[in-house]
């Protein structure tokens, strides 16, 4: 069964919650973080993407990036900007949009639940983002950022959350980006909440693969730095946000490609019966749009090839049967002849990307469902990269784990 560790968080004074609060590391890019953070000295941004505080030209991944995201978050924890809890609480919190709510519990998770998969993962990570993360938490023996994770919810807990949001205001509102609000409840009466998560049987990860990893990673180092046993210390446990599986609301990923010659288009639109359409998403699975040369086109996905729920999904589909035979992108992981566009940002953005020439076809997809990530994960099988885009957002900055 897996477990939750209530702490010690650090939040922002309330004064300061708009100006701390940020999109998340992995929404953007140094470039997009640059502008968000200008004459905004106070915001996270500047502890989750330090190299926008270094001398232009820095290398990326230079040990100077992470001590100034370290130097960064020392300041704002010891200037005042925010306070620690004296007592280990638990935390609600809540997104809210004109069509949809969503209420999590923000508490710690085990990094033993994570390593013993009960807490069940659904996508391979890269060498690259674990390091970098890894360093991140390590330089600042902090981690700055939850994981989303989903559960099948109890009654028990339902109770509980409901208990807390309907009787109390919340300690902070954050009206973010595109309208939306961001609620916190916070409670020291920590053993209901313990008690309710311990007959879940699993936690799987949404959205924060890397943060989970690296947080493994950071444990098994400083456990075997400081002799500790497994569980004993801070580190062993990293901030999450346990949304029910009812409540999580997934948008399409769709994918951008570039390099692409006319003849491979041409076979796209005659092997698969692509017809011109007005049609910019597809309205069920199995169906995908695409974009080229000014024209939508909409075709059907063949079927699977065996009867893994892997191979049933519309973005393995793609890559089986599309981007690998006829566009040559063997491994999406690492195929800078791919990019990937969340679904927030809507198929104008695939027409811009297009019609700028900046790469030369879009595919507009179908949402991968919650059914069927629960189903993947359960079977221990892995979907392609970027298949999922969680939306709304956590935003960063709002509540922060030391050790």
């Amino acid at each position: 069964m897996a477990i939750i560790h209530p702490f010690k968080g650090w939040l922002p004074v309330s004064e300061k919650v708009d100006e701390v609060a940020c999109v998340p590391y992995d929404v953007i890019n140094t470039e997009e973080a640059t502008v968000l953070a200008e004459g905004k000295p106070d915001s996270f941004l500047h502890v989750i993407r330090p190299e926008i505080d270094v001398s232009s030209g820095t290398y990326i991944y230079d040990d100077a990036v992470y001590n100034k995201g370290a130097e960064n978050l020392k300041r704002l924890l010891t200037s005042g900007i925010y306070t620690q809890d004296e007592k280990n609480a638990i935390y609600l919190y809540q997104l809210e949009t004109t069509s949809h709510t969503q209420t999590g519990v923000f508490t710690c998770a085990s990094v033993q639940d994570y390593d013993n998969d009960v807490i069940l993962k659904h996508e391979l990570t890269r060498p690259d983002k674990e390091d970098d993360r890894t360093r991140h938490i390590l330089t600042q023996q902090a981690h700055a950022e939850p994981v989303m994770l989903t559960f099948q919810d109890t009654s028990d807990i339902t109770f509980h959350i409901e208990k807390l949001t309907l009787t109390q205001p919340p300690m902070i509102e954050h009206i973010g980006e595109g309208g939306v609000i961001h609620r916190i409840w916070r409670t020291y009466d920590t053993v209901d909440f313990v008690e309710g998560f311990s007959t879940i049987p699993n936690f799987y990860v949404a959205d924060g693969h890397h943060r989970c990893k690296s947080a493994s990673r950071v444990a098994e180092i400083l456990r075997n730095e400081r002799n500790s046993r497994p569980g004993e210390e801070e580190f062993e446990y990293f901030p999450v946000v346990l949304f029910p599986m009812d409540q999580m609301k997934i948008m399409p990923y769709n994918r951008v490609l570039k390099n692409v010659s006319p003849e491979a288009i041409n076979l796209l639109i005659e092997k698969f019966g692509a017809v011109k359409t007005d049609q910019k998403e597809p309205w069920e699975k199995g169906m995908v749009c695409f974009y080229y040369d000014g024209i939508w086109r909409l075709m059907k996905l063949p079927e699977a090839a065996d009867e893994s729920i892997v191979s049933g999904l519309d973005v393995s589909l793609l890559q089986n049967h599309i981007l690998e035979p006829l566009f040559g992108i063997k491994n999406p992981r690492i195929d800078e002849n791919i990019s990937f566009v969340g679904g927030i940002r809507g198929t104008t953005e695939l027409e811009k990307l297009v019609n700028n020439r900046v790469y030369d076809i879009a595919f507009s997809m179908y949402p991968t469902s919650i059914r069927e990530l629960i189903e993947v994960s359960d079977h221990g099988e892995l979907m392609p990269p970027k298949s999922t885009w969680f939306e709304p957002k956590i935003k960063s900055g709002l509540i922060v784990h030391t050790f």
